[in-house]
């Protein structure tokens, strides 16, 4: 046995006793006899050559020595025991419930969910849709796959996975489609463009980051979210504005064009958990997801 360390099955027995100021409750705690837990503490305390508790009454008192072993034996068995019950409470088995917004769902996540399960046929997802922020104890969520930018909330875990890019888009079925394609990106000014409410800053901050004057464009018809924004922009009615990764299957079938591709944004795609979670399935669909992104 290393010098190094007490006897481990003494340390734990002194731990429970010093925790629950009782030999025979400790005794219960750990289903052995209250004669044994008395014999691990005198083999800790001629281990040490000093005592670790006296008698206080019908009780023991930890003393000096005791309270030092104490905070150390506390300070390595607490993560220990929370670890492990956690890890009984979710077997690697379990659905893992990720919330993303609706939009993501169906024009992003859907369509790989396919090539996930064959990568990662050992992660059970549960999806689940919302276009509200997730709150920051993520209720009800392993985790989270926002498009967002920070402060974060201090007790999330936060793996960015790519930088944000927005640009206009236009299906060749929109009747000023082929005056716009090799227009100057001014052009959008003549245009009553798509937007949608949960997002009214991105025409203005995509016109910022591409040199445009914000304030020549005009908005046009506005959708609750962003997957009604692109069946529009898809049905030829308008030029709308979208993410980058939530068009690329329409850029690739030909059903949108982006003129003027997509430019940067101060947000960022990232999946959020909470810290105290410790499940290594967020680091695992984090690599997964960045890897898918910066795919395209």
């Amino acid at each position: 046995m290393s010098r190094d360390l007490p006897p481990l099955n003494a340390l734990r027995a002194f731990e429970a006793v010093a925790r629950l100021d009782s030999v025979s409750r400790a005794a219960e705690e750990l289903h052995v006899t209250h004669g044994a837990v008395s014999r691990h503490l005198k083999s800790l305390e001629e281990a040490l050559g000093t005592a670790l508790f006296v008698r206080e009454g019908r009780g023991l008192a930890l003393t000096p020595a005791g309270h030092r072993l104490h905070e150390a034996a506390e300070a390595a068995f607490g993560p220990l025991r929370q670890a492990w019950s956690e890890l009984r409470r979710r077997p690697s088995q379990a659905p893992f419930v990720l919330g993303c917004p609706g939009s993501v769902l169906a024009r992003w996540m859907i369509p790989r969910l396919d090539r996930l399960a064959r990568e990662r046929p050992d992660l059970t997802l549960h999806l689940a849709a919302s276009d509200t922020a997730p709150d920051a104890a993520l209720t009800g969520l392993d985790a989270a796959l926002l498009i967002a930018n920070g402060p974060w909330p201090a007790d999330w875990q936060v793996h960015e996975l790519a930088p944000e890019r927005i640009g206009p888009v236009v299906s060749p079925r929109f009747a000023g489609f082929e005056r716009l394609r090799d227009a100057a990106p001014e052009a959008l000014a003549h245009e009553s463009l798509l937007h949608t409410q949960s997002r009214p800053q991105a025409w203005s901050d995509w016109a910022a980051r591409s040199g445009v004057d914000a304030g020549a464009l005009s908005p046009g018809t506005g959708f609750p979210h962003l997957y009604y924004l692109l069946e529009a922009a898809n049905a030829g009615l308008g030029v709308a504005i979208a993410p980058e990764p939530l068009v690329t299957e329409d850029l690739a079938a030909g059903r949108l064009e982006a003129p003027w591709g997509f430019v940067e944004t101060d947000a960022r795609w990232a999946l959020v958990a909470r810290k105290r979670g410790n499940d290594p399935r967020v680091a695992e669909l984090a690599q997964w997801l960045r890897g898918a992104l910066a795919e395209g």
